[in-house]
Parts: structure tokens; sequence; C-alpha cells
């Protein structure tokens, strides 16, 4: 076994990696460009080393200097983590020409499966299922139209290199095609410095599940079972399982030795992922090899037990696998939830920023459920422009897969981020998703359940008389503060009003609130004042506290918390609600308040985040119909078609290719 590893790469990924190498003895060398001078994974580190300015082409992305500074330090390892360079054979050729061993497959299996069109061959070759597509290069946008119109609509056009949802476009249409190719080319530029594209058939209704392989160097390959990643946005993936709600023993098995044999086939040599697209009918298709560590390896690892990255190691050091395949077992479900810095409430927009706030729910492994938080930020961190938007990945394992839900609606309940834009509250709301809790997926799920984009669902039923009784109690326990507080003016006592009027939105809970025996208790009454039902709650909640943990009527309950003027904001099971509590006499004077209307629609297209402009699609005096193109501008490696909303004419332009805009600055202006 080598003694010390550089992780050549950031966030979390690094930082996972760190705590396998850190349990194992291994001495570990973290690289950071100027962006990241504060980031946890240098902390984390035993060493760290400095390599460039913020942009990844300038620094993660240059192997000469993560050589130097493996050199630098005595790393005689390097493992790639996720993107950046974990997929280059030229990086693995470099490693090995300058003696230093790299923590993946041999550069022969990278150069096979890492380009998605020689890898469709390889596996064709190897008996492996394939979609229906052309696989040679196309050379311009009226080629990739003939070639649509051949296979027939829908079609993926897709880069050839790299993934991640990069370089990636549905079209329908020969109008779509010609807009998809050119941007699935540019976006394959930019982040992968390959604009070659491909086009293939796009199977109707298709679910998304992966193979994840392990080999050694002794020619060893299994499998450990499958992750369905179905629910995806912008064919990035947002929540991942294992094993799949579709696959049968018997299609496992199928998938499974399709999986080994395209593996064998190229003398896999490390962990990798044999991706399929599968039908609703159980038929598979192999879409392409990721030939490094997957995002969502935790799911595998929480079924199986085995350690990914301790595997990774032992193999890079040319041990056997310790394992067969049939010592590998699939125990109980886990599920994983990518939490974002994007802002749901605006086509899930990049967020970018510094985390005020950030408080995940705590790790922990008890009852038989388990939570786990893989996380590369801390608070007072920043968000980058520079990099991947994720946040952190929270994952539940239970014995059953409603139980992993159920754990994953508590966790994300508990977890309170301030400072920017976040996923959460969608991450909630799917988890209470009647299709998505009964497996009833594809990787339209997003489009087809949410067509007009998401918004935030009032409380309604069960969910708000909960929220209404919490309000209800954390407004007692601040008053009981107040009335506390020393120096206050001598007079007549304070009379405690048990009666309140808890207001969410345009409906009004009149209750009452007691304490006895340790708990508090909430009646709601009647419009004539008689008791209807009663809430009973307990907990150790303090003001200022984000999340309001406790019980209600015995079970266990977590909500987010922030203070707003007369009550507070409470999010809950994929709910959240102003929740303003009055006395009586304060709700009658509430009701008398003037409502600030909505302001006019704007006159000016404002950049939704913070980005770089790509390009400018029309110019002054231009008349523009709704929907047509107006810009494209680029933010955490995506480029975002802003578009007319109504019929209008470009009267301005303020802005030019190259610049960078702050949220909400003007781009131009309408007539």
């Amino acid at each position: 076994m080598f003694s010390k590893v550089l992780i050549a790469n950031r966030g979390e990924i690094a930082c996972r990696i760190i705590k396998t190498a850190r349990r194992m003895g291994i001495a570990t060398v973290a690289v950071y460009s100027d962006a990241d001078r504060d980031a946890l994974h240098v902390e984390m580190a035993d060493e760290a080393v400095h390599i460039g300015p913020p942009p990844a082409a300038q620094s993660y992305l240059q192997i000469e200097k993560i050589i130097e500074a493996c050199r630098k330090t005595g790393a005689d390892a390097v493992h790639p983590g996720y993107g950046f360079l974990s997929e280059r054979e030229a990086f693995a050729t470099a490693l090995k020409e300058a003696g230093i061993i790299f923590v993946g497959p041999n550069p022969h299996a990278i150069a096979a499966m890492g380009d998605k069109i020689e890898s469709k061959k390889a596996a064709a070759a190897a008996g492996v299922s394939t979609v229906p597509g052309h696989l040679g290069i196309i050379e311009d946008g009226r080629a990739a139209i003939r070639i649509a119109e051949e296979i027939g609509y829908p079609v993926m056009i897709k880069a050839s290199a790299g993934g991640g949802g990069k370089g990636m476009r549905i079209a329908y249409s020969s109008a779509e095609v010609e807009e998809g190719f050119r941007l699935a080319r540019s976006e394959a530029k930019a982040s992968f410095g390959d604009d070659r594209v491909f086009i293939e058939k796009f199977i109707v209704e298709p679910r998304h599940i992966e193979i994840q392989v392990l080999g050694d160097k002794h020619g060893n390959v299994i499998h450990l079972g499958e992750r369905e990643c179905s629910i995806q946005r912008r064919n990035q993936k947002v929540i991942e399982e294992a094993p799949s709600p579709l696959l049968d023993a018997e299609t496992r098995s199928l998938m499974g030795a399709q999986a080994v044999a395209l593996a064998k086939a190229v003398n896999y040599d490390s962990a990798g992922t044999v991706e399929f697209v599968a039908g609703q009918d159980k038929s598979f298709y192999f879409l392409e090899m990721n030939t490094r560590l997957q995002v969502e390896h935790p799911v595998t690892e929480l079924v199986t037990g085995i350690d990914l990255v301790e595997q990774m190691f032992r193999v890079a050091a040319g041990e056997k696998l310790a394992l067969k395949q049939s010592d590998i077992k699939l125990s109980g479900w886990a599920v994983e939830s990518r939490v974002y810095a994007e802002d749901p409430l605006r086509n899930f927009l990049p967020s970018i920023g510094r985390l005020t706030q950030y408080r995940p729910p705590a790790e922990r492994r008890e009852k038989g459920v388990t939570v786990r938080n893989d996380t590369g930020v801390f608070e007072g961190g920043e968000i980058s422009l520079h990099y991947d938007p994720m946040i952190a990945k929270l994952c539940t394992h239970a014995p059953t897969r409603a139980g992993a839900i159920a754990a994953m609606s508590d966790a994300l309940d508990s977890f309170a981020i301030e400072g920017i834009r976040h996923n959460i509250p969608f991450l909630a709301a799917l988890m209470q998703h009647e299709r998505w809790q009964e497996g009833r997926l594809s990787t339209a799920f997003i489009a087809e359940e949410f067509p007009g984009g998401f918004s935030v669902s009032p409380p309604q039923g069960a969910v708000a008389d909960r929220l209404a009784a919490v309000a209800t109690a954390i407004d007692h326990i601040q008053n009981q503060r107040k009335r506390g507080i020393s120096g206050q003016m001598v007079g007549k006592p304070v009379v405690f009003e048990r009666r309140r009027v808890a207001v969410l939105g345009d409906t009004s809970f009149t209750v009452e609130v007691d304490e006895a025996r340790g708990e508090m208790q909430v009646t709601f009454l009647s419009p004539e004042g008689a008791p209807e039902r009663l809430v009973t709650l307990t907990s150790d909640w303090k003001p200022g506290q984000p999340v309001w943990s406790g019980r209600i009527h015995g079970e266990p309950v977590s909500m987010l918390v922030h203070a707003i003027a007369n009550g507070v904001v409470l999010a809950h099971r994929g709910a959240a609600a102003d929740i303003r509590i009055y006395t009586q006499r304060e709700a009658e004077l509430a009701r008398l308040m003037p409502v600030k209307s909505s302001a006019a629609l704007t006159t000016a297209l404002l950049c939704p985040m913070p980005g770089l402009v790509r390009a400018i699609e029309v110019t002054e005096g231009q008349e523009v119909k709704a929907g047509e193109a107006l810009c494209v501008v680029e933010a955490m490696k995506m480029e975002n078609v802003l578009r007319a909303e109504r019929d209008a004419t470009v009267k301005k332009i303020r802005v030019k290719p190259g610049d960078t805009l702050a949220v909400d600055a003007v781009i131009m202006d309408f007539a």
C-alpha cells in the first residue's frame, strides 16, 4: 500500500476520499485554487498545495501542476475523484510515466470507455444491448437533422467526452436538433475541450439504471448491484437510490452480467459504473460507462457495506479483490438527495454567496436507520461561481424503501441553510410525491410532474395543524422569555393571554395554549370557541435555533424555523408557510392593514443568476416574439438560454459577450 495520496479534486468528493484514507493510515495531500484557499478539503488534508487561479482550466485541469504537487510533497499516488481529470487517459498516462500510482483504471480502459462513441462500439462487440443511433462524427447542424430524421424523433444529442449532463440535449423536431446540436457542441467544448457529439434514439419514459462494477489487476471483476437515477433535471441526477424499484432478481442478474462482460472486455481494474437506459418493461440498453467513482456511490456503499474508495486504494496498490460475486448481498434500501446551490423558485438557476448558516442533520446510525451527509462546505464558507453547485449529498438507509424515504424526509426537515438559495424545499416536496413513493419513475418525472416549474405547496390538513401548533408553541416560548427580561417598566403585571390567532396565508386558526407535565398543548377552537382538536408537543427548542425538533402526539418531528415579524416561517414535509401569531385584538387590526400589490412587469431583461455572458442573440431595434432566444449566460459550467417572456422590441443592449454579471443585472431594455 502506498503511503501518501494526493486528491486531484475539491469539494465533497475530496473530503470523502480523505476520510477513507485517514482511516486506512494513508497521508493526504489536497490541491486548491485561489477560490478554494479556505475550503474544507484543504483544512482536512495533511498537506495542501496551491495550483492556480479559480478557473478549472487554469488549476484543477492542469496535469503538470498536479504532477509537480506530487513531486513537491512526495505523494506516491493520486485519486482523481469524479469530474475534472478523472476520465482523462492523458492524465493516467502522465502519472504512470512519472512513476505515480493512478487510483483508477488503466489508460486503455479509460480510452475505450471514456469516449461514448467508442464505448458503444466496444459494448456491441462484447454482446451488450445498445440503443439505436449514429456513432460517427457529425459535421454540422444539417447533418444532425438528417441523422435525427433517419433515427426517428425524439433523439438525444450527446457530447462524446465527459458526463454530468453537460453537452446533452433532447430534441423532438428539426428546429430543436439544430439548436441542441449547437449548444451541445459549445458546452462540450467548454467543459471537456472536445466538441464531438453523437445522436441516438431517445427511449420514451426511460429509466436510468446503472451497475456498479469493481475489478482488480488480476482479471477479477464483480458487480455490486444497481442504482436507479431516474429523478433528473436538465439531464443531471437529483435523487438516486439503491436498489431500483423496477428490477427483479432476474433482470438485475442479466444487467450485472453484461456490465461485468463489458468491464472484462477492456481489462477494467478499478471501481466503475456501467449505465443503462431501461424501459418500463425492464428492457435495457447500454448508455455509457463512467471510468471513475460516481457521485452517487454512497447508496451502493450503504446497501452493500463496502467502502468503494477503500477498494479503489487496494486495487491500485495491486491487491486482489477479497470479494467474490457470491459475497455481494444487498441489504435494505438507500436514498441520496443532492443538495444544490440553486433557486428552485426561479427555474433552478444557480445561486452563489456565503453560507451564513449551514447546519446539516447529525450523521447517525440508530434503530436500523442511517443518516449520512457527504459535504465539502462549512458555515461561513462561500459557494463559488466557478465550480459545480453541489453543497452536499444527503443519504439515508433503512430496511425498506418506505423507511429510507421517511428517514430522508426527516433529515431534509432538519437541514438548515441560509445565505444562498438551495433546493431543499424541492427535495422535501419530492419525498412526499405519491408517484415517487410508489416507484413509478422515469427520467421525465420532474418535467411531467412540475410542468410549470416548482412552487412551495401551502400546508393543508394535518401538516397545517402541525405548523400552526409549532408556531404557537414558539410564540409562547418567546413570550415567556420576554416576560423574564429584567428592567421592564413597573406597573400593571403583564397578563398572559392563552388564546391566540395563527394566520397561514388566507387561513386563520383560533387556538389556546397550555403547559402541563412537561408538554405543551395547543387546542384548536371552532368559530364559536368550542374545542375541536388538540395537538400535544414536547421539545427543548430555544429561541434562535434554526430547527424545531420534538414530538407531536409522541411522534418525532422536525421543521425549519426562520423568524419574521409577528411570527415564523416554518417548512415541513415539502410545505412551507409564513405564520403570524396574534392576540385576538392584534388579529382584528391586522385585517385592516393594506396589502402591497405586486410590481408591474419589468421592461428589461434581468440576469436571473450570477454568470458570464456567452452570446447575445439579438440586436437593438429587433422585434422578438415570446419564447425567442435573447442571450446565453453561463453559470457553474452550464449554458442557460434566456428567452423573451412576451413580444417586444429590443431598445438597448447593455452588455456584451465576456461580461460577468451579478444577479438582477440589466442585460437589455425593451420598448
